[in-house]
């Protein structure tokens, strides 16, 4: 996925994230909206592909069994291509501070693997802030994520 795809789903999050986006919602009104707003057809398409694999996700236990709390995750090569040491040590320190269990690290890690192209740290927390969001997370960890991404956006502003 490309750059627009990324800033589509962040669009989304920013303006649908209060509980608009729910079953019920009028996506084909949202894609005109997001078609408006400039972002192409086909972005938009693969932005909602990118969702709807997302809510799928956390439906099947069996993909991603829980591990136990003193488990390691070793990445594979494919993984390691797409998540540097800054965005592993990253998802490390989540689980440290229980913002992520092993369960939310895999499905981080499942739809970051689903993205084309290269991320950057930034994009990653984008990713780990939607997948929480998508999926339930606690309060708290759910803020502390928000916490991380928006400083960190306001901070690379100044």
């Amino acid at each position: 996925m490309n750059e627009n795809v990324f800033d589509i789903l962040v669009y989304l999050f920013e303006n649908y994230a209060d509980g608009e986006m729910e079953l019920g919602f009028d996506q084909e009104v949202v894609k005109q909206e997001l078609n408006s707003v400039g972002f192409p057809r086909s972005d938009i398409k693969k932005a909602f592909v990118w969702l709807e694999d997302l809510a799928l996700s956390g439906e099947d236990d069996v993909k991603h069994p829980a591990a136990s709390d003193h488990s390691i995750r070793i990445y594979n090569s494919h993984e390691i291509k797409r998540l540097d040491v800054d965005a592993r040590g990253f998802l490390c320190f989540l689980e440290q501070v229980n913002v992520l269990n092993s369960y939310s690290r895999e499905l981080v890690i499942e739809r970051v693997m689903a993205f084309e192209g290269e991320l950057d740290l930034e994009q990653l927390k984008w990713i780990t802030l939607l997948v929480l969001f998508n999926h339930s997370a606690e309060d708290e960890a759910l803020d502390m994520l928000e916490d991380l991404v928006y400083n960190q956006a306001i901070n690379t502003l100044h």
